[in-house]
């Protein structure tokens, strides 16, 4: 710990919730203990039969942390690996016992952070934010998501981004992104930019949820560009500029199409922001409200439809 608060390292994650009597609880779990740091100390109180040595001096580690300015990150050894394990006796005893160290942490002025899981169905999030709250005395909650289900190897930046969306509009402080290898492999820098884009939507998500100033500034800036066909202003007030642009030059690719008042999912003719932008132009040049503008216009149409012989199909 010395060596690397002399590097200048920030935060130490520290598994000394993991205590000897909490090892049985895991017994029937269906994937046990799946954090490394939980599982090397589980093993080390199992062979010496002792409490864990990081709980029973975490007074000495707090001397060091406060000497370096170092702060706990307070590791969730015992954190659900699948749904089937969420909310277990394991998991909520070792969070328990983290309130217990925070308050112990906090004598000694040294900032705390608790992680969080982990693998949790959505209706069992909550419950989960507000135990944590509750125990460990509104110290900022660090989650990895958490994973609303496990069958999705390959997608589990989706399965934990809608949990880390859930969870940070109810009060998390701070997100761990999971890219799309999360259970299969090491990510590269594509699995890790995909990661980081769903967790930053997942966290402005939670920002407008719970109303926070200016986190609804982007989304009408954005809003207001796509109301008004301006494609390289919604390409870039976007999360990823280049992979919308991507997309949009796949079927209009010519720079023309970059103010065009239409996209390929509807053509020129039926665009519902184009046709909306055409009433309200009537409604102003005619003086009438939008829905006097629609009903007039109807029946304009009505009587064009007849002189032009009221044939549904045209022959051309």
């Amino acid at each position: 710990l010395i060596e690397q608060a002399e590097q200048g390292v920030d935060y130490f994650t520290i598994h000394a919730g993991v205590l000897l009597r909490y090892v049985p609880m895991t017994a029937n779990r269906m994937t046990g203990i799946v954090s490394r740091g939980g599982s090397i100390m589980a093993k080390w109180c199992l062979a010496h039969h002792k409490e864990s040595f990081l709980y029973t001096h975490f007074e000495d580690i707090c001397e060091i942390m406060k000497a370096y300015d170092v702060a706990f990150s307070l590791g969730d050894g015992l954190r659900p690996g699948s749904i089937y394990d969420a909310n277990d006796d394991a998991q909520l005893g070792e969070l328990k016992t983290l309130g217990e160290l925070t308050q112990v942490a906090w004598k000694h002025d040294v900032q705390v952070m608790i992680e969080g899981p982990g693998h949790v169905p959505m209706q069992l999030i909550k419950e989960n934010m507000d135990l944590q709250l509750e125990q460990c005395h509104e110290a900022p909650f660090y989650t990895l998501g958490p994973l609303t289900t496990d069958i999705a190897p390959g997608y589990d930046h989706i399965t934990s981004g809608i949990g880390a969306a859930m969870i940070g509009w109810y009060g998390t402080a701070m997100l761990c992104y999971v890219t799309p290898k999360e259970h299969l492999g090491l990510p590269d820098k594509d699995d890790v930019k995909e990661g980081i884009i769903t967790y930053k939507l997942a966290a402005h998500a939670a920002d407008l949820a719970k109303g926070h100033p200016g986190a609804q500034i982007r989304d009408n800036a954005l809003s207001k560009a796509r109301f008004e066909f301006r494609w390289d202003d919604q390409f870039n007030l976007g999360l990823d500029p280049e992979k919308a642009k991507s997309f949009h030059d796949e079927t209009l690719p010519k720079e023309s199409a970059k103010v065009a008042h239409f996209c390929s999912m509807c053509g020129p003719h039926f665009c519902s922001m184009k046709i909306t932008q055409d009433v309200r132009e009537y409604a102003a040049k005619e003086g009438l409200n939008e829905a006097d503008a629609l009903a007039k216009g109807m029946e304009v149409k009505a009587v064009e439809f007849v002189k032009q012989g009221a044939e549904v199909y045209r022959k051309v």
